[in-house]
């Protein structure tokens, strides 16, 4: 005997309010009654990348333009900014400057000793003018197309260490390859890398490293 209309219609809108149910949380967590069919689009390491990415473009043309007060507003406002002109690390020799002297660096006519020369072992003794157009803005960054986020893309004959000095460092590399010479050895590659840290919840400009071929 078939069953009443009626002692069917709880079963009927039980399997609705499943349905619905299921939609609800399906739009709101990309998750539904039959397993996970979609990802989440943004992340929070997709986003941090994006943000990293971003404000380090945003460095390189604060530096390209010569808007020193901007740069000094994301520099570290406790550490301030390494300047390592080569890829090892030395802060008894690398310069660092506090937010207030890069807010100055337009006029600042001084010379300074930024670290050694590799190989010869003599000062880099320079003007802000002259280690930024020599070693930071050596060649254009801002239009590199190779990037590495927390990766360094390239290395050459000098010890990498800026994990080991920033350990909690976060940095993005911008690469522009060489051209092989008659010996198949890749030339001229050099990259600039733009180190962060947080502090009080955002990102900060810590570091600011020039690496490139030398022989």
């Amino acid at each position: 005997m078939k069953k009443p209309l009626a002692s069917a219609l709880p079963i009927v809108a039980g399997v609705v309010a499943g349905i619905l149910i299921a939609g609800v949380i399906f739009a709101t967590t990309g998750f539904s009654i039959f397993g996970r069919i979609r990802d989440n689009p943004t992340s929070s390491a997709q986003v941090h990348n994006t943000e990293l990415t971003a404000l380090s473009y945003s460095i390189i043309n604060h530096i390209k333009d010569g808007d020193f007060q901007a740069l000094s507003l994301v520099a570290h406002p406790e550490y301030g900014v390494v300047f390592s002109p080569y890829a090892t690390i030395t802060l008894s020799k690398s310069k660092c400057f506090q937010p207030e002297q890069i807010a100055l660096f337009g006029s600042d006519t001084n010379l300074y000793v930024w670290g050694v020369y590799a190989g010869s072992g003599e000062p880099i003794e320079m003007t802000v003018a002259d280690y930024l157009s020599q070693f930071v803005l050596y060649r254009d960054y801002s239009a590199s197309a190779i990037l590495g986020i927390n990766r360094i893309v390239r290395s050459g004959n000098a010890l990498e260490n800026i994990k080991d000095v920033f350990p909690n460092l976060q940095f993005v590399d911008f690469h522009i390859p060489g051209n092989a010479d008659n010996d198949g050895e890749d030339c001229a590659w050099s990259s600039l890398r733009l180190g962060f840290e947080e502090y009080d919840g955002s990102l900060w400009l810590t570091l600011i490293l020039s690496s490139r071929w030398t022989d």
